[in-house]
């Protein structure tokens, strides 16, 4: 009441912000007023409307007056150095881009902008080409389009990870008043010098590092593909790469469009076989041998394959596998495979591809979820002996080349293409085939992802509940599969079952709990930083692919019940 009573103050000055207030009914109203958007190590993302639990201009406002507050005690006078803003397609994204710019102009901090929207890669990218001090991409990724989001970036185009997210939460939480946040108009900025409209310089140089990644250029293009950016940032990039590249593109232009509702696909997640359906009516028409999809600011890449009758959907963990696969193998066929060098996971991400590299003589370091904190191991190889080899997660995030420091489909989707392509044109094989061979190699490993949903007001307290009862039990087995070790980000522990010894755990507090199950994989639960879901992961590995699918059904079961006494 305390905060609607604010609102309905500052409205008496706003005739607009006053006849949104009274357009809002009761129970919205409550959601609205209940808290505040959570600020969190991921950023910020949630439904658009007016309210502090809600995403708008004032708790953007709020959301970069902390940003910048930061960012002026860190760098002090090297703030002159900038920060790059970009967005995506979704409602409001450039109204809220501009808003950015506005608090941090107003706090002496300069601004670079695009002319349209761009993509999260890019972004990355931009912010080293740059030597700014940061970068700010207002993105929602994948959700539906009642939302959008806010994720900020340090100078080395990654996300902040919680050691600097913690500094900027204060920042954030200290402000009491979002309606007393300064702000300047952009055209006083423009003539103070601290607002930059950029111009296809970082584009073209963009585009030019991507096609770096090439094994081999100048191979004929045999390749089929049908190429769709589910109306996002990808468009632009991708069909200028895949062209330019000389490659067999078609391209649902429906999907070109960049609609901020996403009229064409209930969900524009590349995770999600129902987002191809005109990719793949597409490529039935043109014969296409694989399908590719990136979400909506181009982050992450989606792929089919078309397998003699139909067109077979890869999972993220999948993708990742081959493309380490086939780089791994061909540079090594090359004599250009690097004498020492890291590949980069997630302690969620399969472990498949870990087997692959150190097969090759990798060493693999599993990071928390969150592919910042693979750009900022990415760093920290600066300046050593160790090679940047490759980095990915399971929810479809890749980068070959670490110029950029975030997920990267336009690279990605330029490597798959090549992959696909070499794979036709020199053993007249599809990746299903290859996928194959790589599982009669290193095992079946099968991986699967369940969301529970928690949401209104008593969704995160539900989740903690049940977050700690699996902190709290010492559990021995899932469905008879035995309980090696459990491991605790958050109290940063590891118990071994069978000694009973608890040890400590090196990677940063993080709400995670992982079960390493003898012999078959292992279990992970996490709540999500911005959704209201709780998420497990399941993996399992056996002699064939029933065997693993009927082992990760079983355990769910146990899951399934026991996370079903708390709806």
């Amino acid at each position: 009441m305390t905060e609607l009573e604010r609102w309905e103050k500052e409205a008496q000055k706003n005739k607009e912000l006053k006849k949104q207030l009274s357009l809002i009914n009761k129970t919205e109203l409550e959601e609205a007023f209940s808290g505040n958007l959570s600020f969190g190590t991921g950023g910020m993302r949630g439904i658009m409307g007016l309210g502090p639990n809600r995403f708008n201009i004032y708790t953007m406002r709020k959301a970069n007056y902390g940003y910048g507050k930061y960012l002026l005690k860190r760098y002090k006078s090297e703030v002159y150095r900038g920060v790059v803003i970009s967005h995506d397609n979704r409602e409001n994204s450039r109204n809220f881009a501009f808003e950015s710019a506005k608090v941090l102009g107003a706090l002496g901090i300069k601004c670079f902008m695009f002319e349209d929207l761009r993509s999260t890669p890019e972004l990355s990218f931009s912010v080293r080409y740059l030597n700014a001090v940061g970068g700010i991409m207002i993105t929602a990724s994948h959700n539906p389009s009642k939302y959008n989001g806010y994720k900020i970036y340090d100078e080395d185009g990654c996300q902040l990870t919680p050691v600097y997210a913690d500094e900027v939460i204060k920042e954030v939480n200290a402000v009491e008043d979002v309606f007393s946040i300064p702000t300047k108009e952009i055209e006083e900025l423009k003539a103070l010098g601290l607002f930059k409209m950029l111009d296809n310089e970082i584009d073209n140089a963009f585009i030019e590092k991507a096609k770096s990644i090439q094994l081999f250029p100048d191979l004929e293009k045999k390749v089929k593909i049908v190429y769709t950016p589910l109306h996002g940032c990808g468009a632009e990039p991708a069909e200028r790469i895949l062209t330019e590249c000389g490659y067999d593109a078609s391209f649902v232009k429906e999907q070109f469009v960049h609609d901020p509702g996403f009229k064409t696909v209930k969900s524009p997640n590349p995770e999600e076989t129902k987002a191809f359906e005109m990719a793949e009516a597409l490529g039935k028409k043109v014969k296409a041998d694989i399908l590719i999809a990136t979400d909506p600011d181009a982050d992450r890449v989606g792929l089919a394959v078309w397998d003699s009758k139909k067109y077979v959907y890869l999972t993220g963990n999948q993708t990742g596998a081959l493309l380490l696969y086939f780089r791994l193998s061909q540079e090594k066929k090359m004599k250009i495979l690097p004498k020492k060098g890291r590949v980069f996971d997630t302690i969620v991400t399969s472990s498949l591809g870990s087997d692959i590299a150190r097969s090759f003589g990798f060493k693999v370091t599993s990071t928390l979820t969150g592919f910042k904190f693979i750009g900022e191991q990415a760093k920290l190889l600066e300046g050593t002996k160790e090679e940047f080899i490759f980095g990915y997660e399971e929810s479809y995030g890749y980068i070959i080349k670490d110029y950029v420091r975030d997920k990267d489909s336009i690279q990605s989707l330029l490597a798959i293409a090549e992959m696909a392509n070499y794979y036709l044109v020199k053993e007249n094989r599809n990746l299903i085939e290859v996928l194959n061979e790589v599982y009669e190699k290193y095992g079946y490993y099968l991986n699967r992802t369940k969301s529970y949903f928690f949401e209104g007001i008593e969704g995160p307290k539900t989740m903690a509940k049940i977050m700690d009862y699996y902190r709290r039990e010492d559990i021995n087995d899932f469905k008879g599969y035995r309980v090696l070790v459990k491991e605790d980000y958050e109290n940063q522990t590891r118990l071994q079952y069978s000694t009973k010894v608890k040890s400590g755990l090196s990677l940063p507090k993080s709400n995670v709990i992982k079960y390493y199950l003898n012999g078959v994989g292992w279990i992970v639960l996490r709540p999500s930083g911005t959704e209201p879901k709780l998420k497990v992961y399941i993996e399992s590995k056996a002699k064939n692919m029933e065997e693993a699918d009927r082992i990760i059904t079983e355990i769910f079961e146990v899951i399934d019940v026991k996370i079903g006494e708390y709806k």
